[in-house]
């Protein structure tokens, strides 16, 4: 017996059987919420208060109707990318498999600079974060290859941590109620975050999993209507737990770090300030720790992504273990060497870079994938009786619209940002 097997029977047997159930959500959720989550709902509430929890809300739940619009695809119909090689055909899958890959890439790119940055100040300085940034990549290129159910389980932990740690803090951060409330509802005044907003959408309702749950329902052996509602239920835990701290995570800016007088978050570490407000200076470690580990834990799932869709556009079905998968695995994580280069060429700090380049996912990548998406839930020849119904095509159809919209009114700014040198 191999020692992969030997671990997975040990969990069978130890591992709850709640958290075999929903397992599958924590990988979805954890992807979206690395380090680029953390950062952009800081940076909203510093700069903006409370005005975008409504884009908090309105994205966790867009992003929970697109995943179970993917679930559904996968077991009523077929993985998306499979789904659109067969609509327009290799050659073009091909080329729109790679755009989206871009973005896989830059988000690798952000998050190996948040993991060096975390290092760097755990180390007390002593080391600087672009040989850490370097370092991480080869970890998560090396873990990345190891089976799915260890990546699963460490997900859930690391979910799980992180939004005790926040709902901690934010209870006792006495946010002002009215505004807190009116936060909630979307206001002309809001018009001038966008850009942000477009940010909040990107990293939550996060295109790579409208892939990913389509291709691993099957992984959890869900491929009969009757599984439907575990993976709905899977998805809705899943979703909770990551809208309910994107939500306090923005309390605890705008309730603690804006009247500090910050205006926007210019360090690593600021984040971390209100924690050391509520819970002292040996706050500032779990934060770090925190995020650390989340930008970590984003790497493997976002970067799985083209090495799934890449073979399906061109014809070829891969799994984990084919040598295939691996290759482009390992040479889609291993841009993340160019992480320090990327920072100097640009002049963005590690900040700038995990918040812009989630951004740039919101702004060129999910307006394509949701609209792929909401061509396949619809498609007849491929999901029969289970295509969409009049109320999820409407749903989808916002996220469609939204999506659009954001990135039209939100590309500009972020274009200034990036090759301006951040914010």
């Amino acid at each position: 017996m191999s020692v992969t097997d030997g671990f997975t029977k040990w969990t069978a047997r130890e591992i709850p059987a709640v958290v075999e159930e929903y397992g599958l959500a924590f990988v979805m959720v954890a992807s979206y919420f690395g380090s680029g989550s953390v950062f952009i709902a800081s940076q909203a509430g510093v700069m903006h208060g409370y005005t975008l929890l409504w884009a908090v809300i309105g994205a966790a739940l867009l992003g929970f109707m697109a995943q179970d619009m993917s679930a559904r695809l996968g077991i009523h119909g077929t993985p998306l990318m499979r789904f659109v090689r067969h609509k327009l055909g290799r050659g073009p899958a091909t080329a729109i498999a790679v755009f989206l890959s871009i973005g896989c890439v830059a988000w690798t790119l952000g998050l190996v600079a948040a993991v060096g940055a975390g290092v760097s100040f755990l180390t007390g300085g002593a080391v600087s974060w672009q040989p850490v940034a370097v370092g991480a990549t080869v970890l998560a290129i090396v873990i990345g290859l190891l089976n799915y159910e260890r990546v699963e389980y460490l997900m859930i932990a690391m979910m799980l941590s992180l939004m005790i740690v926040y709902i901690v803090v934010a209870l006792p951060s006495n946010p002002e109620t009215t505004s807190l409330a009116l936060g909630f509802v979307p206001t002309p005044d809001t018009l001038g975050t966008l850009a942000i907003a477009a940010g909040v959408l990107g990293t939550t309702a996060l295109w790579p999993n409208f892939f990913l749950e389509s291709r691993l329902v099957e992984k959890k052996g869900w491929t009969d209507k009757s599984d439907l509602s575990t993976a709905r239920k899977d998805l809705a835990v899943g979703y909770a737990v990551g809208g309910v701290t994107t939500i306090a995570i923005l309390i605890v800016a705008a309730a603690l770090l804006r009247p500090m007088g910050y205006t926007e978050v210019t360090t690593f570490i600021m984040p971390g300030e209100a924690l050391v407000e509520i819970l002292g200076t040996w706050a500032m470690v779990l934060f770090v720790v925190g995020v650390t580990a989340a930008a970590f834990n984003s790497i493997i799932p976002i970067m799985w992504t083209p090495a799934y869709i890449i073979p399906e556009a061109m014809g070829t079905e891969v799994g984990q273990s084919d040598r295939l998968f691996k290759l482009l695995f390992v040479a889609g994580t291993a841009t993340g060497f160019a992480s320090p280069l990327i920072s100097s060429v640009l002049d963005l700090s590690v900040v700038d870079m995990v918040i812009l380049f989630p951004t740039y996912n919101g702004i060129f990548g999910l307006p394509l994938a949701a609209a792929l998406l909401f061509w396949a839930v619809n498609d007849r020849e491929t999901m029969g009786e289970h295509r969409n119904s009049r109320w999820l095509n409407i749903v989808n159809a916002v996220l469609v619209l939204l999506a659009i919209v954001l990135a039209v009114f939100a590309v500009q700014d972020f274009l200034e940002l990036l090759f301006g040198g951040g914010f």
